[in-house]
């Protein structure tokens, strides 16, 4: 089903560095542990914490009251919950309201520019909209059922790119072939749109080597659930042990000319495979989902460096010269549209 929000491809000749939706900033475990982090995110520089409630904060690092950077190699810190400037002493609390100050009542018109959060499985997202607007959707919520399932594995890579470039990659099957020497890559459901959701299904083989045990051949059912150009979940079905994986792909500009690109893995329990992978029997059942997500994560790094190097180089064509085997790249184009703003509304603006 095609959304009816879906509106025509502008034929721009290069892309908006900073398209609208959710975007990673860290993991929950990350922000417990350095308990104030600073990030240079969507071309702006933040600050994450999170008070004594647990509640998250992502603001702006500038204090409002002379400036200074509050971040913690500038000397903010956190105390009791609240974000502290180094420079003069005013509290922060996580709506980005002034609560305090060491030396008078707290001013009301000091406020940090705050974004909208949400939570998926640990995984912090912010909100970016389109000239500051309030979030338009929500992510999905954390998938049912967790028992079962391994700890996240993320590795981040950086690189010169952009999100839509690294999400087209979901619908474009050919380069599973070409790129990553994927066997018998074939679409199982036509792509379907609602939204701000786009759905890919495909199925492939491919052969994978882990660690000193030899290769061991994949035959692989996938579905990307990809909700804006931030947050890609891969639902994987390995059909030949019966083994289910997840994997996020979350794009993340930082400058407007780098992004971040945070591979997240998961596996569930493998109690009574249909066959053994060389090894893997021979370990508790407690540990045999923690290990192969470590060798999955490897996986994703693995292929997604082949990309890194496309990526990192490649020119944006608005116009592609497209052969009939290229499938859904611009039905996805069309998609993507509406996290943009709109050219119609920009030529009012002008008049």
């Amino acid at each position: 089903m095609i959304s009816t929000r879906l509106r025509p491809v502008v034929y721009t000749p290069t892309l908006d560095p900073f398209p609208e939706g959710w975007y990673y900033v860290a993991s929950r475990r990350e922000l417990l542990k350095s308990r104030l982090i600073q990030r240079t995110w969507m071309g702006e520089n933040v600050v994450v914490w999170c008070d004594d409630s647990g509640r998250v904060c992502v603001a702006d690092s500038a204090c409002p009251h002379l400036g200074a950077n509050l971040g913690p190699a500038a000397g903010g810190c956190i105390r009791n919950g609240r974000l502290v400037c180094p420079f003069h002493g005013f509290e922060f609390d996580s709506t980005g309201q002034c609560a305090a100050t060491p030396y008078a009542e707290p001013p009301r018109t000091a406020t940090l520019r705050v974004y909208e959060t949400q939570e998926v499985l640990g995984l912090i997202f912010a909100w970016w909209g389109i000239h500051g607007r309030k979030k338009q959707w929500q992510l999905p919520s954390e998938p049912p059922g967790q028992d079962g399932w391994s700890g996240l594995v993320i590795r981040t890579l950086r690189f010169p790119g952009h999100p839509q470039e690294t999400t087209e990659n979901s619908v474009d099957l050919g380069h599973l072939r070409y790129v990553h020497g994927y066997e018998s890559v074939s679409r199982a459901a036509r792509v379907s749109v609602d939204g701000p959701l786009l759905e890919s299904r495909f199925d492939f083989r491919t052969n994978q080597k882990i660690a000193k045990f030899g290769k061991i051949s994949l035959d692989v059912a996938a579905r990307a659930s990809i909700y804006g150009l931030g947050y890609s979940l891969v639902e994987i079905r390995e059909k030949s042990i019966g083994m289910d994986m997840r994997l996020w792909v979350l794009a993340t500009p930082v400058d407007g000319t780098l992004i971040d690109l945070s591979l997240v893995s998961q596996v569930r329990e493998i109690r009574k495979p249909s066959r053994w992978i060389a090894g893997l029997g021979f370990l508790p059942v407690g540990l045999r989902a923690p290990i192969m997500n470590r060798f999955i994560a490897e996986f994703q790094r693995r292929d997604v460096l082949k990309d890194v190097v496309i990526w990192s180089n490649k020119q944006y064509k608005p116009r592609p010269r497209l052969c009939r085997s290229d499938g859904e790249i611009m039905p996805f184009r069309a998609y993507c549209a509406q996290f943009y703003p709109d050219p119609r509304d920009e030529e009012g603006s002008d008049s």
